[in-house]
């Protein structure tokens, strides 16, 4: 997966300097919800991008568990795939790509899919 991560940065046209996963609650995420960002409600993936202009890219990545196993469920995806989904979704956040407009959260879930098919290929071969 570490590499994998590597690979995304590099196809997408950036350095990465370091990048730290941290998995979580629900509750936990949505503290940091609160606190950070100052929305009250749940979320699966909260990115932060800590980089200098300019600079390979520095960022933490915060995953709710609890909501992946939930989002897997109701959108009928393995928790696996789910969550490989969620792993990339911050990555590409982190390479500049949005999800708040529908044209943004279209180029997203095509970004998405196309990694997690190269994820999977790789892992076949």
């Amino acid at each position: 997966m570490k590499s994998f991560i590597e690979l995304i940065f590099k196809k997408e046209g950036f350095s990465l300097d370091s990048l730290a996963y941290v998995f979580c609650s629900d509750l936990y995420l949505l503290k940091i919800n609160r606190e950070f960002l100052r929305h009250d409600f749940y979320t699966d993936i909260i990115t932060f991008d800590l980089s200098d202009l300019n600079s390979p890219v520095l960022g933490e990545i915060y995953i709710s568990i609890d909501r992946v196993k939930e989002n897997a469920n109701a959108l009928g995806f393995s928790y696996q795939e789910e969550l490989c989904r969620v792993i990339f979704h911050g990555a590409l956040h982190l390479c500049g790509y949005g999800d708040k407009k529908k044209t943004e959260i279209t180029v997203m879930r095509k970004k998405e899919e196309q990694y997690l098919r190269l994820f999977k290929k790789q892992l076949i071969t």
